[in-house]
């Protein structure tokens, strides 16, 4: 059984050993980082400035004492009624085994229950099939919207998905 509890720095050594080669990587963060692989300074350095340019909540997911899952939130409204989840990642070795689908529903409960959210939306690579059919089991909706990267000299879609209260 999962738990979530804000992010603490100490958990970025967990979480880039959960990526094991750069396609994941580009998948896990798109263009937020400028190479592959990264360090956990790296991740720390990336969330210490988004906190001063967002509302930004950074989560870990943990069992047996030990993050097993992480993710972050902001808030994109200044009403605070629309949150955007990021940075979705469960630990590679528990992949398929529920985890991505915990992570996210005691995401959305703290979104919508603590935070007071409305909607919360995020995006997908359409490349990355597991991770979109682990949104739309937790109730996400295709919007429609696309916006295109350029990663790994591909052309890679961005779906943008949404649930709401």
């Amino acid at each position: 059984m999962l738990r979530l509890r804000p992010y603490r720095k100490s958990d970025a050594e967990y979480i880039v050993t959960w990526i094991k080669d750069e396609v994941t990587f580009r998948k896990w963060s798109a263009d937020r980082f400028d190479s592959y692989p990264i360090t956990a300074e790296d991740v720390n350095k990336l969330y210490d400035n988004y906190a001063l340019l967002y509302d930004f909540i950074p989560m870990t997911a943990f069992d047996d004492d030990k993050p097993s899952g992480h993710l972050f939130m902001r808030f994109t409204d200044s009403d605070k009624k629309e949150l955007r989840f990021g940075f979705v990642i469960v630990d590679n070795a528990k992949r398929g085994m529920g985890y991505g689908k915990e992570l996210l529903t005691l995401s959305l409960q703290y979104a919508f229950e603590l935070l007071m959210a409305q909607k919360v939306t995020l995006g997908v690579f359409e490349n990355n099939r597991p991770a979109y059919c682990c949104y739309r089991s937790v109730g996400f909706k295709d919007t429609g919207e696309r916006e295109n990267y350029h990663i790994l000299q591909e052309d890679w879609k961005c779906l943008e998905l949404e649930i709401s209260r």
